[in-house]
């Protein structure tokens, strides 16, 4: 990455064989879309050629590189959907169908909605961290390098995300009720 700060462009194309997939991993993981997950990585690269001068060489290049993979996903979301549902319907999916009847089926699908409210009455960054570490299983210790955290402020940032969904899930459960 020094090289392509100084302007050996033609080293770009070395750093996205290296990168490439798994910089895919990282957007396929999200999106479960392909094509998707390929724009997002083009992008990346665009922006490592644009802000390449921003690299100081002082920290690790992957972790600079995740951190604006990061930031081209939010650009992302933030662009095309004006609601995030951040895939609550995957948590929907995992309820299992043990012969349990309509009403029972239908109270669950309520449970659904009313969580999907919830999670968007959190802060982008607390939904974030939640979305990574209970719905895509993501470790602690993956999501800190991603945040450039500790692993330890990692389960506190999910400890209180998951504190404030549960009490803003129970005020529209309370005000349902």
């Amino acid at each position: 990455m020094l090289k392509v700060r100084e302007g050996e462009l033609d080293q770009l194309g070395l750093l996205f064989e290296r990168y490439h997939r798994p910089l895919f991993s990282f957007f396929y993981n999200r999106s479960k879309n392909a094509a998707l997950s390929e724009d997002l990585v083009q992008n990346v690269f665009v922006r490592v050629l644009k802000y390449r001068r921003n690299f100081r060489g002082d920290g690790e290049f992957k972790a600079w590189l995740f951190h604006i993979a990061r930031n081209v996903q939010y650009d992302h979301h933030r662009k095309w959907s004006k609601r995030h549902t951040e895939n609550v319907d995957e948590w929907k999916d995992q309820i299992e169908d043990n012969g349990i009847s309509q009403h029972e089926r239908l109270v669950e699908e309520e449970k659904m909605e009313q969580l999907k409210t919830a999670l968007q009455h959190l802060d982008p960054d607390k939904r974030e961290v939640i979305v990574m570490a209970k719905m895509k299983g993501m470790k602690y210790a993956e999501i800190g390098q991603l945040l450039g955290c500790t692993e330890g402020a990692v389960k506190v940032r999910v400890y209180r995300a998951l504190k404030e969904l549960k009490d803003i899930y129970q005020g529209e459960m309370r005000t349902e009720g």
